[in-house]
This record gives structure tokens, C-alpha cells and sequence, in this order.
């Protein structure tokens, strides 16, 4: 977030008091304050909010007359927050999110995990367990309506610390975020390999087997490129920017294609089978390369009932048939 010099407004005087009138704005004016505040732009805040420019304007001018606080410095080339207010910014975060905790509070008292569950997935996870997933939840739970948003990991996070998702599903620890963790299950990585590589004649690799020079890497953001080169730190000292990928299916079609090697999580291989005669998967030692998933919540989620709920929900179906290992404890 950039920052301006702070605003020449004058302030209410010694003494005085400051006229503000909760009524004269919404939860949706400060929509619109905090939309800025992300995108910085006025009309890029107000397509994400679905309005005109002058409406968005207009509002956010009256919120800072309302509480006598310059927001935001205007410029021709976008918007600057003022140290004042990033404090208001902030507060403006947290009243939208407790403001989405009223209906969560009233969705709490009725039939467990009825109603909208708003779930965050990793993008390395979501095309492999999200289907496999979705017939058994609907049968258990005909009245839950689940939406899924996939992305990246410190997205997702962002999202759910802010009360825009109820639970995500990620590779656990997750650094330097204030949420819950429930342990789900462990899951493997694979080498993947193309047909014609020396290590596809190979039933079991070694770490020492992996050339770094060959191996291609997520693209920056995803949680599983920083595995990749904590596991590989050789891969680090080969600048080869086109060896990147940037999500898993694009990955597996350049081994199919020849350009290299990679990692595929154990979900994944089961998944994607339509490339199985170009690539071959090698298991890495006795599953010497592996993450832990997650469901996360913020610590004071009021649904963590059914959280927990959902958590059970997914740990009996994986344990089923799915050939992770599913995890016990909290």
C-alpha cells in the first residue's frame, strides 16, 4: 500500500466535537472506501464494485467529510492513503467483516452446514480434490451450498483473515497468518517424468538422482515452487525462466512435451491420466517429498462447528478411497 504525506483537512477544534452521523453512510460506502484502498484507482474500484466512478466518488467524499479524515490524496495518476487513513482503512476492514459475522451468527443456529459455505483452495489442490469431493458432500449435506474459490496461497489467506471466506483448504504451516489450523491429510510428491527419461526405467528415485537443471518450477506465488526448491535448493542457481509453469496442467504437458521434469502431488497423478503414455510418475524415496493439507479458519469463527463438521466430512471420504494419508489429531 503507497502512502501520502498526511492531509491539510482541518480537524474539529479543541474542545469540540466532531459531527458524525452513522446514519449517513452504509456497509456499502465503505465497500467502496476499502475498494480504493485496494486498487487505489477510483475507476478501477468502482468496476470492481459494479457502479460508476462518480457514484463511488461521491461516496467515498462523503464518508471523509462525515468523519472530518482525509482517506485518500487524489491524483490524476490514482490515489494515495493518507496515515490517517490507513488507520481508517482498517477499521473499515474489520467493521465489514464482523457485519458478515451477524449472518454467519444467524446461519450458526439452524441445520449444521445448511446455507452458503464460502471454501478457499489452493490452486495446486482444487482441480483434484474438489470433484472428488462434491458427490459425497452434496449427499451428506443436500442443503449446503458450498462456493469455491481457488488461488493462491497468500490470496486465500488474505480473503479468509478479512472474513471474505469462511474456511480454506492449503498446505500447512501457514507463515505469518492468525488463522486455525485442522490437520486433513498428507500427501506425497511424485517425480514426473517424460516416457524417453533415463529415471522413467527407474522404480524408485533418490534425491540425489533429480538433476536441478532439468527440473521445472510453479511460477512465482505458489506454495509448491517453494517446496520444490527447498527440496531442490541446485534448481536455485539455474536462471531458466522458461521452465516455469504456471499451474499444475501446464506443468505436465511440458514433461509430455519433452522440456524437462518436475513434481506432481499424489492427487494430481490420479486425476490426470490422459497424458499417462507421454509421462511416467516415479515415487521420491519412501515419500521423502510430502505436504500437509489443512482446513483453516480464523480463531474467532463462529462456525466452527461446522468447520469441523466439514473437516470430518472430508476426512472420512478421503479415507476411503483416495490413497493420501488422512491425518488424526486436532
Amino acid at each position: 500500500m503507497r502512502y501520502a504525506a498526511p492531509a491539510g483537512r482541518a480537524q474539529a477544534g479543541a474542545g469540540g466535537t466532531m459531527s458524525t452521523n452513522l446514519q449517513s453512510f452504509s456497509l456499502r460506502d465503505l465497500e467502496y472506501l476499502v475498494a480504493v484502498g485496494e486498487h487505489l484507482n477510483f475507476g478501477r474500484a468502482a468496476q470492481a464494485c459494479a457502479v460508476s466512478q462518480p457514484t463511488l466518488s461521491a461516496q467515498v467524499r462523503k464518508i471523509e467529510e462525515a468523519i472530518g479524515t482525509e482517506v485518500f490524496e487524489r491524483s490524476p495518476r490514482g490515489a494515495l492513503v493518507t496515515p490517517r487513513g490507513a488507520e481508517v482503512l482498517a477499521q473499515a476492514r474489520i467493521v465489514l467483516a464482523e457485519a458478515r459475522r451477524l449472518f454467519e451468527v444467524a446461519a450458526a443456529g439452524g441445520e449444521p452446514l445448511a446455507g452458503t459455505f464460502r471454501l478457499g483452495v489452493v490452486s495446486t489442490l482444487g482441480p483434484y480434490l474438489v470433484p472428488f469431493l462434491m458427490k459425497p458432500l452434496r449427499a451428506r449435506f443436500p442443503r449446503l451450498r458450498l462456493l469455491i474459490s481457488e488461488g493462491h496461497t497468500r490470496a486465500l489467506a488474505h480473503q479468509l483473515e478479512e472474513g471474505e471466506l469462511d474456511a480454506m483448504l492449503a498446505a500447512a504451516p501457514l507463515p505469518g497468518a492468525d488463522l486455525t489450523a485442522l490437520k486433513l491429510f498428507r500427501e506425497e510428491f511424485v517425480l514426473v517424468v517424460p516416457r524417453d527419461h533415463p529415471l522413467a526405467r527407474v522404480e524408485r528415485v533418490t534425491r540425489a538422482d533429480i538433476p536441478p537443471a532439468d527440473l521445472i518450477l510453479l511460477s512465482e506465488g505458489h506454495c509448491m515452487r517453494d517446496q520444490a526448491l527447498a527440496f531442490c535448493p541446485g534448481r536455485l542457481r539455474e536462471d531458466r525462466p522458461e521452465m516455469q509453469a504456471a499451474s499444475l496442467e501446464s506443468l505436465r504437458q511440458m514433461v509430455a512435451a519433452g522440456v524437462g521434469i518436475s513434481f506432481m502431488p499424489q492427487l494430481a497423478v490420479q486425476n490426470g491420466t490422459l497424458l499417462d503414455d507421454l509421462v511416467a510418475y516415479r515415487r521420491i524415496g519412501k515419500g521423502d517429498l510430502a505436504r500437509e493439507i489443512a482446513l483453516f479458519h480464523r480463531p474467532g469463527f463462529v462456525r466452527i462447528r461446522e468447520a469441523r463438521l466439514l473437516r470430518g466430512a472430508v476426512r472420512e471420504i478421503l479415507a476411503g478411497s483416495s490413497g493420501v494419508k488422512v491425518l488424526g489429531g486436532v
